[in-house]
């Protein structure tokens, strides 16, 4: 890249993170009464998705912006730092996209569908951490294709999605127990959404239940075949991609409780001793947070890399770690806050909430400690 393609780049990456600073106010607003309503941040997205956020990373030769898979963790992390629900349901289609980005890079495939998803401005939901290696439902073969039911958990944005990318368990006559993957339109016959996401963070998601109960897939939407149970290798690539895109409110939100947390302090007349020291801890876990996810971005070096094992253990240790950082920030913050900050009117409460869902993706500290402990065995 010469220094005028830089300097492009670095103008339109400013473009959208600028864009984003002069929405913020409504996001926030925005934000701030979903998650006291347990809704969906329809209206966020509609903004994001009129602004053409939701096909900006598709590659401007199929349709979209170009935006790099850099500047989107950024933009995340922006948005995260108005309404992290709004941040954190985005990642979730962003890292779908990222994944067919790459296929469309290195093997030449997923053209027509992120063509689709720029013509259409779909919005995407997934199901992928829940399903892991063994996936969950039933699938029926007959004529053309089969019939499949299941319950998909923790499906972001599946309030308004139009796309359910997701996967079922197939014991085929031959190959014995498989895992199918495949796309579905949510407004299929057979689809419905439970009224059930009342949580204690991230409340704006809108990742209600998924059920599918006798839903049709034609035999050609199945995009993808894998022993059930064994860890593709394909899955080190869905890991580089979605990890540092999912861990980007995370850090937004770390980032938005140090700046409340030090303007708090600054306000005060006088301050206890310890509440300085307790700015340093919570600064330096912040810097390990930011460090980490910066090293994850470096590692998927926008979406130039291969599929190798190593990497998507290196991913998936770093993502606990910076979890841990992002958590470890926000705690320090309420303590140096102190009381003030357990009341809702604060918005510190809501980001320790909203910070406490960090450990449940994928893969939660113990399960990455185990993953990461099998390999280093081999």
């Amino acid at each position: 890249m010469n220094s005028h393609e830089s300097k492009v780049n670095e103008t339109t990456s400013r473009q959208w993170l600028n864009l984003i600073d002069q929405l913020g106010d409504q996001l926030a607003a925005n934000g701030f009464a979903h998650d006291r309503a347990d809704t969906f941040v329809a209206n966020n997205y509609q903004l994001l998705k009129e602004q053409g956020y939701l096909t900006a990373m598709i590659p401007r030769a199929l349709g979209g912006a170009g935006v790099s898979f850099t500047d989107m963790c950024a933009i995340l992390v922006k948005i995260a730092q108005y309404c992290p629900s709004t941040a954190l349901a985005l990642s979730m289609h962003q890292h779908l996209l990222a994944a067919n980005i790459w296929k469309y890079k290195h093997e030449g495939t997923g053209e027509e569908f992120l063509k689709e998803v720029v013509d259409k401005n779909l919005v995407l939901v997934s199901t992928g951490a829940r399903d892991w290696l063994e996936s969950n439902g039933t699938m029926k073969k007959i004529d053309n294709g089969y019939l499949v039911s299941a319950r998909k958990q923790f499906a972001s944005q599946s309030a308004i999605g139009d796309l359910l990318v997701t996967s079922i368990p197939y014991n085929d006559s031959e190959e014995g127990w498989q895992v199918l993957h495949f796309t579905v339109s949510m407004k299929s016959h057979g689809i419905q959404l439970l009224d059930d996401w009342h949580t204690l963070g991230m409340r704006g998601t809108g990742s209600q239940t998924v059920i599918l109960n006798n839903v049709f897939i034609p035999e050609d939407s199945i995009v993808m075949k894998r022993a059930k149970g064994e860890f593709p290798m394909f899955w080190n690539v869905v890991l580089t991609v979605a990890l540092p895109l999912i861990m980007a409110p995370y850090i937004g939100i770390a980032e938005k409780a140090m700046k409340f947390t030090l303007e708090k302090s600054k306000a005060k007349q006088s301050r206890p001793f310890h509440s300085t020291l307790l700015l340093g801890e919570i600064y330096n876990s912040l810097t390990l947070a930011q460090v980490i996810h910066k090293d994850m971005i470096a590692i998927a070096n926008d979406l130039d890399f291969q599929a190798e094992e190593r990497t998507g253990v290196e991913i998936l240790a770093r993502k606990t770690l910076a979890a841990n950082a992002c958590t470890e920030t926000v705690n320090k913050a309420m303590e140096t806050v102190g009381g003030q900050s357990f009341y809702r009117i604060f918005e510190l409460e809501r980001l320790f909430r909203d910070v406490q869902a960090v450990g449940f993706h994928t893969l939660p500290e113990k399960q990455q400690q185990q993953f990461t402990g099998e390999f280093l065995l081999k």
